[in-house]
């Protein structure tokens, strides 16, 4: 260890681990240290950039010796763009990590009585496996190392791509990206190269001006597009020429949407999708079921890997054909669909409307007339009374975004009694806190829950995130 100019190095630091966040760990002098990009076995120097009491964090300095265990990164602008951070890393160890990730947080910090947790289902697909990618068009790109700010023109220095983290007005332009299959980067390169010649100025977020602001690229399993491009305000005859160009320019373009965006930040979600060009969705197929897409629909990312999530939470249900289920957070009503042939009945709840609105096209696309979907604030809508008006629930399966459920929706539940539940969760944290909840035999009525089985999935090689799948059964209290 040395410091140099207030600067603290860490020298020839052997990384033990990778730890939290994707992130990778060492012991320097008892003090742990977090190091982004690195691999268990690299040899390093660090520089630390935040120092606490109890740990510190910092980037690779130098490599010193690398780790038999890494990988040439496949990506050019790894490092930079911020995303696929395990590159390096072979993926049976971002397997074993994220597999650990689980139990950690279920059993070493949860404190919870859980079955040998099976293995993670691997993806098929590390690359090219997501259906949607979102762009940002900004007149700040970031610039590389070795590039000379003053002999880059105000064309060149607009960037299409994603936006670097901590920056909000910085974006990487990226050239090639592994993350979809063609032609997405043919696509994004090609705006981007009529932009320049066209003089389409690219959006000035900090000055709210400009022109080009968001693309937003879906694909199916056929290889079908939809495009949404986003501007900051109307030029039809700017609009139209692009528009046209794209289409003359991609026969695989089946859907062309364009919002104009005028408020202060990015999101859509309140924007009207105007239709310009083919049909107003595309669709997907899972097992015999077809799905719309639309410019605001919500899909799971990884169709291939959405498809075996799904199969295992059925599975998990161990559905009959005489279950009244409750499908919470229902999303676009892919689960309650998936199951709806093993289920009496399927009771579908989400808070965004018009995920509901597809998942009743969906439905009826399907020929399926047992499913019923409700919009609205989970806490508001599941209650008591509408448990009472709809009938008990003999299957639960929750799919909550990333904070997990509220209290209200976890004591209805409690109240229900259902017989089995299936806790779907994108992350095990906030999971193991809400089923300590059910597990804990001080609730109020006669029953409890045991964690029956538990299985991770691997929805996004390559990053450190991971898919987690808990069986719950219901058990009679002890004292009861």
């Amino acid at each position: 260890m040395r410091k140099k100019a207030q600067e603290l190095i860490l020298e020839n630091v052997e990384i033990e681990a990778v730890a939290a966040e994707g992130k990778a760990l060492a012991h320097v002098e008892g003090a742990v240290v977090f190091v982004q990009f690195a691999v268990p076995g690299d040899i390093v120097d660090i520089k630390v950039c935040k120092k606490k009491k109890n740990y510190m964090e910092g980037f690779i300095l130098r490599m010193v010796k690398p780790s038999p265990h890494r990988l040439e990164p496949f990506c050019k602008h790894f490092g930079v763009c911020g995303g696929c951070k395990w590159q390096p890393l072979p993926y049976e160890m971002q397997l074993a990590a994220k597999q650990q990730q689980v139990e950690d947080q279920l059993v070493r910090i949860g404190h919870l009585q859980v079955p040998e947790i099976q293995a993670i289902l691997p993806s098929e697909k590390t690359e090219c496996y997501r259906n949607k990618l979102e762009f940002t068009f900004s007149n700040r790109r970031w610039l590389l190392d070795g590039e000379d700010p003053e002999s880059i023109d105000e064309v060149h220095r607009q960037g299409l791509g994603f936006h670097v983290g901590r920056f909000f007005d910085k974006v990487v332009d990226i050239e090639e990206c592994h993350l979809q299959s063609e032609p997405s980067n043919a696509i994004r390169n090609f705006i981007r190269e009529y932009a320049f010649s066209h003089g389409l100025p690219f959006f000035d977020i900090r000055n709210h001006e400009g022109y080009l602001r968001n693309l937003i690229i879906r694909s199916n399993e056929k290889g079908e597009l939809m495009l949404t491009l986003v501007f900051w305000k109307e030029d039809a005859e700017a609009r139209c020429a692009l528009l046209d160009a794209l289409i003359a320019k991609f026969p695989q373009i089946k859907s062309l949407y364009y919002v104009i965006n005028g408020k202060m930040n990015d999101s859509i979600a309140d924007q009207e999708c105007l239709l310009y060009y083919g049909a107003d969705a595309i669709w997907e197929q899972m097992e015999q079921l077809r799905f719309k897409i639309g410019p605001k629909s919500f899909f799971q990312t990884n169709t291939a890997q959405a498809c075996r999530l799904y199969s295992l939470a059925r599975d998990f249900a161990q559905l009959s054909g005489k279950e009244v289920v409750y499908d919470l957070y229902t999303g676009t009503g892919t689960i309650a669909q998936y199951i709806s042939a093993s289920a009496s009945k399927v009771i579908g709840i989400e808070y965004v409307e018009d995920a509901i609105a597809d998942a009743r096209i969906n439905a009826a696309a399907n020929g399926i007339d047992n499913c019923e979907f409700f919009a609205g604030d989970m806490k508001d809508i599941l209650t008591d009374a509408f448990v009472e008006r709809h009938g008990r629930p003999d299957v639960v399966i929750l799919d909550p975004p990333r904070a997990g459920i509220h209290p209200d929706v976890a004591r209805v539940i409690l109240n229900a009694a259902p017989e089995r539940m299936v806790y779907v969760s994108c992350n095990p944290a906030s999971q193991a806190r809400d089923l300590a909840i059910f597990c804990d035999s001080e609730n109020k009525g006669p029953y409890s829950y045991e964690i029956t089985a538990v299985r991770p999935v691997d929805m996004f090689p390559h990053t450190h995130h991971v898919e987690n799948v808990v069986a719950l059964r219901r058990v009679l209290k002890k004292n009861c």
